[in-house]
């Protein structure tokens, strides 16, 4: 059998770079995972049948509470994973709507940060080039961008 034959296929995943300015200054949510003791964006597998952004949108509920609009504004990263998987993240620049967060298995914690302190607070480098990919320079305006809004659940 080739090295070819045994690769895994690339693992999809989707998640957010989630924004609010209801208190001014826009904010940018990170999350804090146990199981890594990281800092991150969040993120999670994408379900059969599920489209990229609909498992950004469910994920980004599902580990922080929050229902999010989703922008149309996305960028990829990619990365082996620690069972030596390729993985490939969607992430979407994301306006919190509403939600509250409880603490569960996978995030027992949020924080929201500026810009340059999320930069700061996050673990992986990979998550600061999302960020500033699509909050960067822009982020002041990146709140008014248009979104799409989700219909009810």
């Amino acid at each position: 059998m080739s090295q070819a034959d045994r690769r895994q296929p690339t693992v999809e995943a989707a998640g957010g770079v989630v924004l609010d300015a209801t208190s001014g200054a826009p904010m940018v949510l990170v999350v804090h995972r146990p199981k890594w003791d990281d800092w991150t964006l969040p993120k999670g597998h994408v379900e059969p049948g599920e489209t990229l952004d609909d498992c950004a949108l469910r994920e980004v509920r599902e580990e922080t509470g929050l229902t999010c609009d989703l922008g149309s504004e996305s960028t990829e990263t990619h990365y082996v994973d620690h069972r030596g998987r390729t993985k490939r993240v969607t992430y979407w620049l994301m306006r919190s709507v509403s939600g509250t967060f409880v603490p569960n298995r996978e995030v027992d914690e949020i924080a929201w940060h500026s810009l340059a302190s999320a930069r700061e607070v996050l673990t992986y480098d990979a998550d600061r080039q999302v960020l500033d990919r699509l909050a960067g320079p822009q982020i002041s305006s990146a709140v008014h961008l248009p979104f799409r809004q989700r219909p009810p659940d």
